[in-house]
């Protein structure tokens, strides 16, 4: 990831001084120009800014940066490598086939860059960050801002009739998915299960049950050995046996001088 945002800061710069044509012209994909011999534009599109506007392109790099070298930390080189190398054959793809239909096939690699942080959010979806370096946030939220994002281009797209710009998204959905389909397949797993558990009737509410035991006997907690109640004595400390056979309850003076009940 530092030699692909390395080189996008070069091209940018050579844009910036350039006094004749935009270096970035020469770079960008076009199955058109490569048709005709330009074959350096199947990789060199990867080089070619987002943003033609410095302060955006540079937040954006410095983003793809931190969260590219993380991934490629995490999964190694030639894992990453590889995951954004199915990215650039999707693009290519999708460039030649929407040229085939009569459209440019012009694409980029925005969209792949965007899916790190999917894949990001999914290795480390409790991590704090700061957004605009001032609001603390967790990375899992800012993922579904990133998927929303996803799904508005796709939508906006086709309401344009752009099928090339709504299927580049897609095509970086399903890279990221190829990649994360166990993780996202165990989410899910632990999700259904979590809710299956809190909706089983064998599941008890012990806040909706200490309720009605209170409204119904006066108290929530009453010592099996002398009697006392959380009501008469409130603080009193109450602990419940793990070694009786029951749900049985003492005080703080029983709680370790009594018979176990078997």
């Amino acid at each position: 990831m530092t030699v692909i945002v390395a080189g996008t800061v070069l091209v940018a710069l050579l844009d910036m001084f350039s006094t004749t044509i935009l270096f970035s012209n020469l770079l960008y994909f076009s199955p058109a120009l490569i048709l005709q011999g330009e074959v350096w534009r199947l990789i060199t599109f990867v080089f070619v800014p987002d943003s033609s506007y410095l302060l955006l392109l540079a937040l954006s790099l410095y983003f793809y940066w931190l969260i590219g070298t993380t991934l490629e930390r995490q999964w190694g080189t030639a894992k990453f490598n590889f995951y954004y190398l199915i990215g650039l054959l999707f693009n290519i793809a999708a460039g030649f086939i929407a040229y085939a239909a009569g459209g440019s096939g012009i694409v980029s690699m925005t969209y792949v860059n965007l899916s790190l942080f999917l894949a990001f959010a999914t290795l480390y979806p409790e991590m704090q960050v700061y957004l605009f370096f001032i609001l603390p946030v967790k990375v899992k939220w800012l993922a579904w801002l990133d998927a929303a994002l996803f799904l508005w281009i796709m939508v906006s797209n086709l309401i344009a009739r752009n099928f090339l710009g709504a299927a580049l998204p897609v095509l970086a959905l399903l890279n990221y998915l190829l990649f994360f389909w166990t993780e996202l397949a165990d989410i899910v797993r632990r999700m259904a299960g979590r809710a299956a558990y809190r909706t089983s009737p064998q599941t008890i509410n012990f806040k909706k049950a200490a309720r009605q035991a209170q409204q119904k006997k006066g108290y929530i907690h009453k010592c099996a050995v002398c009697g006392k109640t959380d009501t008469d004595y409130p603080d009193m400390e109450f602990r419940y046996c793990s070694k009786c056979n029951g749900y049985y309850c003492y005080c703080k003076d029983h709680i370790g001088n009594h018979t176990h009940i078997q």
